[in-house]
């Protein structure tokens, strides 16, 4: 196997991502957290591919991690998420395929944490009152 191939089969799942990945970050500080720390995570393909056991898509998506390498201390210190817990959420945020094992995350949960800092700079709303008509 070589990296054409590890990009190839990485994009599939890039185009085929579900929007349910955002159901579940929303409700959780930890994995909104880690989602943010992965953005600005170096990661790379290793330089030897291990083999792919198959083309099952789970065992794909396994390969991939397998063979993407990142450092996890740091990104659970860059996530201020203990070691212990952090290990948890972030099999967590990989079994639901939100986070991509080349250092982007599911464009769905991307767009949805855009947009929710987006509305603490906004400020709150205030309702406008219709004029009554006499």
């Amino acid at each position: 196997m070589d990296e054409k191939t590890y990009t190839t089969k990485l994009d599939w799942f890039k185009k085929n991502e579900r929007p349910e990945a955002v159901l579940r970050v929303a409700e959780d500080s930890d994995l909104i957290k880690i989602v943010i720390a992965w953005g600005s995570t170096s990661v790379r393909v290793r330089p030897r591919l291990t083999q792919l056991r198959s083309e099952y898509e789970d065992d794909i998506w396994e390969w991939l991690w397998q063979n993407a390498e990142y450092g996890s201390f740091s990104l659970a210190t860059r996530a201020g998420v203990s070691q212990y817990r952090f290990d948890e959420k972030l099999a967590v945020l990989i079994g639901n395929r939100v986070l991509y094992p080349d250092g982007t995350v599911n464009s769905f949960v991307e767009r949805y944490l855009r947009e929710k800092v987006l509305r603490l700079f906004e400020g709150p709303k205030t309702k406008s009152r219709k004029a009554a008509v006499v």
